[in-house]
């Protein structure tokens, strides 16, 4: 049969998914990811809904799949064919009895905890015997990279956000597991492991009794044999310690650390719950530069928080001045059912938390700018990451796939490059979102 995966929302759910697609692969089945022919038995989509934009990305992406199912089966009605699709994930573990009432032409809906019994259900469908759950994923990165996902949901208690009461509790993968899939990975021709979670800094607790990522990140850094080693989605609380002192000593853990921080003024992250305050922010971006000096450190920031006054969001503007973030992204407030911010007053109308998320990005625009441009002439390890006309384009170790800069390196008529190979380059020009280079 063949499989069409479905991927929308965060890394987190792309490797949900990798995972279902291993299954199947395993099974003999043939599995796609957003394939566009509308040729496929079953189609899962794998919903996300964090945050308005994404929900009704989901919806639409829903909607765009009834009517190619439709299409299908007309078209098969002679021969007894019929397509079936299937909704999992995020969004169907907050409004799976709202989706089935709405959305009749779905044929099942699965929750974030539901991937042996959605195997189990769509295997049967096909008169399959048995499956493992034990098989290697699908990777539906290029080959060179992929997500280690090291725990799963959260404990934290974040006014703004949905997703504990949607993933559930915290819960860390034991370090020999997490060392063992890295080694397969590894094999299997991965050279970067970017590892993610709700909240990596958090990871051991629930397991070990205190957090434990720098005994993982030291574990990868000398076992695992892949070149780079990238961390993502830290919480700026409690951060430990021994993940500063990890990045430092191994040269194959990426200069590179996403911290998400939401906002600056005390009384905002108070309301946010998010555990520190504004000098606590100061210290540990203080304490993260002494330590890695080279480091680029990407953040994320929240406007328009309810009650957030212009006072308070200048307060923020003059910290991204200030603090100089080498990547940094801004989202509109958007209120969630079921979050405890949910209950205050959305007072900051939504033309005005567009104005603010521009602002702060044009702040930023410059910064980017300049930090680029402090890199002109340094000669930097460079991964290819695709061609596109007369460029290859690649990235620096302190940029993360998809989301960061990207490096332009013009293509030369007797030299080919790899994609997912290294490279030493140094760096000619910069641009807000781009670095020119040429091969050393």
């Amino acid at each position: 049969m063949k499989i069409n995966v479905i991927t929308l929302g965060c890394s987190k759910n792309v490797v949900d998914s990798e995972n279902l697609a291993g299954h199947y692969a395993d099974a003999g089945h043939s599995v796609f990811f957003n394939r566009d022919t509308n040729d496929c038995d079953i189609v899962i989509v794998n919903t996300c809904g964090f945050i308005g934009d994404a929900k009704e990305e989901s919806i639409n992406t829903l909607l765009e799949q009834i009517e190619k199912k439709k299409h299908f089966d007309r078209r098969h009605s002679s021969d007894g064919r019929r397509r079936r699709l299937v909704a999992v994930g995020c969004l169907v573990e907050r409004y799976r009895r709202e989706l089935g009432d709405e959305l009749p032409e779905i044929d099942a809906f699965y929750g974030v905890r539901d991937w042996d019994r959605i195997l189990a259900d769509s295997l049967t469908f096909f008169n399959d015997p048995k499956f493992d759950l034990h098989c290697k994923r699908k990777l539906s990165t290029p080959t060179y990279y992929a997500y280690l996902k090291i725990a799963e949901g959260c404990d934290r208690a974040c006014s703004y956000c949905a997703i504990p009461s949607i993933r559930g509790r915290y819960e860390s993968r034991p370090i020999d597991e997490l060392v063992d899939e890295a080694k397969r990975l590894v094999a299997d021709g991965v050279k970067e492991l970017i590892l993610i979670a709700q909240d990596t800094t958090y990871y051991g607790i629930d397991l070990y009794g205190r957090r434990r990522l720098g005994d993982l990140l030291e574990r990868l850094a000398t076992e695992s044999g892949a070149h780079w080693i990238r961390l993502h989605y830290t919480y700026p609380t409690d951060f430990p310690p021994d993940a500063i002192a990890a990045i430092a000593r191994h040269k194959n853990i990426c200069n590179y650390i996403d911290i998400p921080l939401q906002h600056v003024n005390s009384r905002i992250l108070k309301s946010m719950r998010r555990g520190i305050d504004r000098e606590g922010t100061i210290r540990l971006l203080a304490d993260i530069r002494a330590k890695l000096p080279d480091a680029s450190i990407r953040t994320t920031f929240i406007a328009g928080y309810p009650g957030e006054t212009e006072a308070e969001f200048e307060e923020l503007l003059d910290f991204v001045r200030e603090a100089r973030f080498d990547r940094m992204g801004c989202f509109a407030y958007s209120p969630e059912e079921g979050t405890p911010a949910y209950a205050l007053k959305d007072d900051v109308p939504d033309e005005e938390k567009k104005r603010r998320v521009g602002e702060l990005m044009a702040v930023q625009e410059q910064i980017s700018l300049e930090r680029n441009m402090s890199l002109v002439g340094r000669e930097l390890e460079v991964v290819i990451d695709r061609r596109e006309g007369d460029y290859y384009v690649g990235r620096t170790e302190f940029d993360s796939p998809e989301v960061d800069d990207e490096v332009l390196i013009a293509a030369e008529s007797n030299r080919r490059l790899q994609v997912g190979r290294f490279y030493m380059a140094r760096i000619t020009g910069a641009y807000e979102n781009d670095l020119i280079a040429q091969l050393c």
